[in-house]
């Protein structure tokens, strides 16, 4: 059996490494063992964080939601239900969208969403506040 070679074999997997760690600081894009390590956790970072991005992009939609509703007088919680009593099937990134480019848009489902829900349920805090079950801050 002739005997193998390896040096071009090697060179080429080293060099295709160090052209993906290309852009990293100091020894991790110049020395293999280093650049090998750093892009193993890049990967392992940006599997995690493709994920992570889903996640974050939800809790903005949902605080932008939260905040026009309130502006509107009505909590997130009341106007997610309403809407869905009222049968109006509206993602939460839409509905952030609309609230944030086009108010009056936004007030319009809000009045459906209050309008779908049961008497008394549709008051917000201010009603509350009327009725004498508002919370005393000290």
């Amino acid at each position: 059996m002739p005997r193998v070679k390896r040096g071009v074999t090697g060179h080429r997997r080293h060099k295709r490494l160090l052209r993906s760690a290309r852009g990293y600081f100091q020894g991790r894009h110049r020395l293999w063992r280093t650049a090998n390590e750093a892009r193993l956790h890049a990967m392992a970072y940006s599997y995690r964080d493709r994920r992570n991005r889903k996640r974050d992009f939800r809790r903005l939609w949902i605080s932008r939601i939260n905040a026009a509703a309130r502006l509107s007088g009505m909590s997130y919680s009341r106007l997610m239900n309403g809407l869905h009593l009222a049968g109006v099937s509206i993602n939460r990134k839409m509905l952030a969208d609309i609230a944030v480019h086009d108010l009056g848009a936004f007030r319009e489902l809000v009045a459906a969403a209050q309008a779908a829900l049961p008497a008394g349920a549709a008051q917000g805090p201010a009603a509350e506040a009327a009725r004498g079950r508002a919370k005393v801050r000290a």
